[in-house]
């Protein structure tokens, strides 16, 4: 019989952290069909990829992105396909689409991941064709997806179905038995429909959009743990994952999600977690030291399932004036940003008591946890209509002025027109010893990119490449931290099967989602800044990658997707091989459109 696609002498990688070895891939009918380390017979094989010199791995899974939204109005997503993504994961941090009214889904989802309201709200009330999660995978699965595609059900999410919003972002109100029993129902379905699992936010950071209960925290911050434990439960039962985020202002917080995994108390069976975030913060420079060791020690005695996400570069933002979430960390900063009017902003930014509320706050936050460093003088300005400030951080103009440096922050967006200064800098994983011993650690797995939110402050859709790029130069270097196959296995089966996502490896029989990466393209360009106009978000230039001399191909279910730099024809007009991938059913499956 003759192969869809041969990928001829590459050195191939099966994605379980086997040695490589140089062999030809004939693929058939989606499916890895013959593995060899001779030559395979091209007669009548439509598509031959000559891999001579390239790594043929396993096509790389996202498992923290936010394209809940994006995937209705352009379901490509090409920009993870692009950088041989093969699989990404919706639901996270507590948000989904599946339950909640197209109102409350803008309204839980828009301000938190910085994605216009209105282009959210038009996507679901265009596209929402569904009222129940068989539906909901359903109609992911008719769409003409890019890549392959799996969610969890979000607590917020569910919270908001069964509470109303309201109800749900009221402090003093707690679920009736009747509630919590609706709740565990919803999402028994929404598990047998095989969605991976539930996803919650402990962290009150995230506020809410629209007009109805704009800046109040996401409901999911207002469950409590007698709420959290009867859905963790369900979770445990059907042995389905969880992913969250702890409260930093509550030490106890961490503690508790890894009481809830653990299988002591009785329990036969712990329940794996993913947890928001292992990352070497310039806030606690000392946390990268106790991290790692601390996880494996609680998981060792609590008996528990914990790991940490952990982005494997370095945590670089941009923000366009104070459009940047980590200032809802701060009431002031709040404030600000309930306020959607510029003219409104510019005036409330001036005030002279505001300032001395929010300068108050901002210096006294500095002795607690928090997500940002909050030094000005590490925040340097990138864009401003004052052309003698680019270069420049606010901290120097803050010496310049003699001024305290939240005055001379907040003093350059008024005088240029808030949105109008866009800045940079790095918040956690600046220093490359530390970041190589994370991307070792066996108490983290890969994630975390947000793909498909905050647009305009971070992209990092290529994390996968900049690692190889990474654990590639440092073998190179004489100081190895990772070997190029336990870095792909990472990207890879690891967090596959964490997650119970049918995906991950390349072998024979299995279903041929993969990527051709030429080491020589990994170089500095991976790291490079781009922006590209999204016309479905009505032409906002967002943050992307264009480092297409990295990946020769992207292949999803055995068809080839993305080649040198290009989407093949049709692409752009709708034509994908993806499915949706539902918990609990094992690889293969055969493609259902071949481009």
């Amino acid at each position: 019989m003759t192969f869809d696609v041969i990928i001829r002498n590459g050195l191939w990688f099966d994605g379980t952290g086997r040695a490589p070895a140089t062999r030809t891939l004939g693929i058939r009918d989606g499916i890895v069909a013959a593995v060899s380390a001779g030559p395979l017979d091209e007669a009548g094989c439509p598509d031959v990829i000559d891999a001579d010199g390239k790594w043929v791995l396993p096509g790389f899974i996202d498992v923290h992105t936010h394209y809940d939204a994006e995937v209705l109005l352009d379901p490509g997503l090409r920009e993870s396909v692009r950088h041989g993504v093969t699989t990404v994961l919706l639901g996270n941090c507590s948000l989904s689409t599946v339950y909640a009214s197209s109102e409350d889904a803008a309204d839980l989802f828009s301000r938190v991941e910085a994605v216009p309201r209105q282009y959210v709200l038009g996507a679901l009330e265009a596209k929402k064709c569904w009222t129940t999660p068989a539906e909901y995978v359903a109609a992911l699965d008719e769409l003409p997806l890019g890549p392959n595609v799996a969610s969890m059900l979000g607590h917020s999410d569910l919270r908001t179905a069964v509470l109303g919003l309201d109800r749900a972002t009221t402090d003093d109100v707690r679920p009736t038995d009747a509630e919590l029993d609706r709740m565990a129902t919803m999402l028994e379905k929404a598990l047998d429909a095989g969605l991976l699992g539930m996803s919650g936010m402990d962290a009150a950071i995230d506020k809410l959009d629209g007009d109805r209960y704009r800046s109040r925290a996401l409901p999911s911050t207002f469950a409590t743990w007698r709420e959290r434990r009867r859905l963790i439960a369900v979770l445990r039962k059907r042995g389905r994952i969880l992913q969250s985020a702890p409260n930093v202002k509550s030490p106890i917080s961490a503690l508790l999600f890894f009481l809830s995994s653990s299988r002591m108390l009785g329990r036969r069976s712990g329940v794996r977690m993913s947890l928001l975030v292992s990352a070497d913060a310039k806030s606690a420079p000392a946390a990268v030291h106790v991290f790692g060791p601390g996880t494996r020690l609680l998981n060792k005695l609590l008996g528990s399932s914990v790991r940490f996400q952990h982005l494997p570069v370095p945590f670089e933002l941009y923000s366009d004036g104070i459009d940047l979430p980590v200032f809802e960390e701060f009431g002031a900063g709040t404030a600000a940003l309930h306020l959607r009017d510029q003219l409104e902003r510019n005036e409330l930014l001036a005030d002279t008591e505001y300032r001395r509320r929010f300068r108050r706050s901002f210096d006294r936050k500095k002795l607690g946890p928090s997500l940002w460093h909050r030094d000005f003088h590490d925040a340097v300005i990138v864009e401003c209509p004052d052309e003698s400030l680019i270069g420049k951080s606010f901290g120097q103009i803050a010496d310049e002025r003699g001024l305290h440096p939240l005055d001379a922050f907040l003093d350059v967006l008024v005088e240029n027109g808030e949105r109008n200064v866009r800045w940079t800098t790095i918040v956690a994983n600046h220093r490359p010893k530390h970041l190589d011993r994370l991307a070792a650690e066996p108490s983290i797995h890969m994630g975390f990119s947000d793909a498909g939110a905050h647009l305009r402050n971070m992209a990092f859709y290529n994390y996968a490449l900049r690692l190889l790029k990474r654990t590639r130069d440092a073998d190179r270097a004489g100081r190895p931290f990772l070997t190029i196959e336990h870095a792909v296995h990472r990207l890879t089966a690891e967090v596959a099967d964490w997650f119970g996502v049918p995906a991950g490896t390349l072998r024979e029989g299995d279903r041929a989602d993969f990527v051709v990466v030429d080491p020589a393209g990994l170089d500095a360009s991976v790291d490079a800044y781009h922006e590209s106009e999204v016309p479905f978000y009505g032409g906002l230039s967002r943050m992307v990658n264009r480092n297409d001399a990295a990946v020769v191909a992207t292949g999803v279910n055995g068809s080839v997707v993305f080649r040198n730099g290009e989407f093949v024809e049709g692409y752009a007009r709708g034509a994908g091989s993806g499915h949706f991938l539902r918990a609990g059913v094992a690889q293969p499956r055969r493609a259902r459109t071949t481009l």
